[in-house]
């Protein structure tokens, strides 16, 4: 669970529609911080969530696909809870997100929309081109990944692929798509869903009394899922659960 229903209630409570009159893009809302959110126009163009913790890139790339005919960017977030969040109060057809994102990456976040809707179509924007990626993004239930150095064209592409119901993957990861590897093949496997949570937490820095108010359990509670995540990944401290976590692509710590 990514947080009780009192937060979710509280989240939502706070978004209120744009002003028309204030110079913000029509269509464009956010899930997050301000918490602005727009009425969707009642058009047939394909109504899209895009999920990005760098807001140059965000704000970047909801103006091109606004631009884009067929495409209306509906909401946007910052991290992979506020993504989350989103997804199942708007029920977009789309949700573009990143993978490594602060609280709960693009990865956990489309598990998170997966187990409760499998109407929403699942992009993953990413840097990371292993085939582990590829391989744990699919399995968490995304039906495209797209290189974050695409060409604004292929994003596009994407997005109207998996909104057709068809499987989306870069040109340049062809081969890799086609690899033998599979989810088990990655050492994350072995963790649950609530380890993989706790880990990125606590590779971000966080202290486990932090950790238990986010995540609504107690702090012996805390430790006892990292110690236990860190016998399974063979790790015997943070310096190094951080580089693991860096590697696989939990988290960019940038």
């Amino acid at each position: 669970m990514l947080g009780g229903g009192s937060d979710r209630r509280s989240q939502q409570a706070r978004w209120r529609i744009r002003d028309a009159g204030s110079g913000c893009t029509r269509g464009v809302a956010t899930a997050c911080g301000g918490d602005e959110v727009s009425v969707d126009p009642g058009t047939s163009r394909l109504r899209v969530v895009l999920a990005d913790d760098h807001t140059i890139v965000r704000e970047g790339l909801a103006s091109l696909l606004g631009q884009s005919p067929g495409i209306e960017v509906i909401a946007v977030a910052s991290t992979g809870a506020e993504a989350v969040r989103a997804a199942r109060a708007l029920a977009p057809d789309v949700l573009v997100t990143d993978i490594s994102m602060p609280d709960l990456n693009g990865i956990e976040a489309a598990r998170a929309i997966r187990e409760r809707d499998e109407r929403v179509a699942i992009v993953m924007l990413s840097m990371h081109s292993t085939s582990e990626h590829v391989a744990r993004a699919f399995a968490a239930g995304a039906n495209g990944y797209v290189l974050k150095d695409a060409a604004s064209e292929e994003i596009v592409a994407a997005i109207h692929a998996v909104a057709n119901g068809r499987r989306y993957v870069s040109r340049e990861l062809a081969d890799v798509a086609q690899d033998n590897s599979t989810p088990g093949t990655s050492p994350l496997a072995s963790l649950s869903t609530r380890e993989r949570q706790v880990l990125q937490l606590v590779v971000e820095g966080k202290s486990s009394a932090q950790i238990a108010q986010q995540i609504y359990l107690s702090p012996k509670t805390v430790e006892t899922y990292r110690s236990r995540l860190m016998k399974k990944l063979g790790v015997a401290d943070i310096p190094a659960l951080v580089k693991f976590a860096v590697q696989h692509g939990v988290t960019a710590l940038d």
